[in-house]
């Protein structure tokens, strides 16, 4: 957590915002790394270019956080995975009110419960 930023700035990059607001603008469809990777940087031109590599790594650790979900077809090349959201973004909010909190309230009990 970035304490010094705002709103999802405090919790994710920059191009991991754009990534999950295509996502959630796409939930049924949900989207592979490539149309990830293709709309962050479409949205993120003039001001940071995005290597896929960085999308693929960023949309696997938000599988691992409870964040993404995704499901693997079968197509030209291989297999490769469709992500879709577990949460809108409001739902997004409420998870991360919740981990954060459940998490400081494991490391730090005494101090979170005198705070509350």
């Amino acid at each position: 957590m970035k304490l010094g930023e705002s709103e999802f700035n405090s919790v994710l990059k920059p191009y991991q915002i754009e990534a999950m607001k295509y996502l959630w603008d796409n939930p049924e469809k949900g989207g592979s790394s490539r149309d990830v990777y293709v709309a962050v940087n479409e949205a993120m031109k003039g001001i940071q270019t995005i290597s896929r590599a960085s999308i693929i790594n960023s949309l696997n650790a938000l599988v691992d956080d409870g964040v993404l979900d995704y499901h693997e077809i079968t197509g030209k090349g291989g297999h490769r995975r469709i992500y879709k959201p577990k949460f809108d973004e409001s739902g997004f909010k409420h998870f991360i009110a919740e981990t954060m909190l459940k998490k400081l309230l494991a490391e730090f009990p005494e101090e979170i419960k005198k705070v509350l």
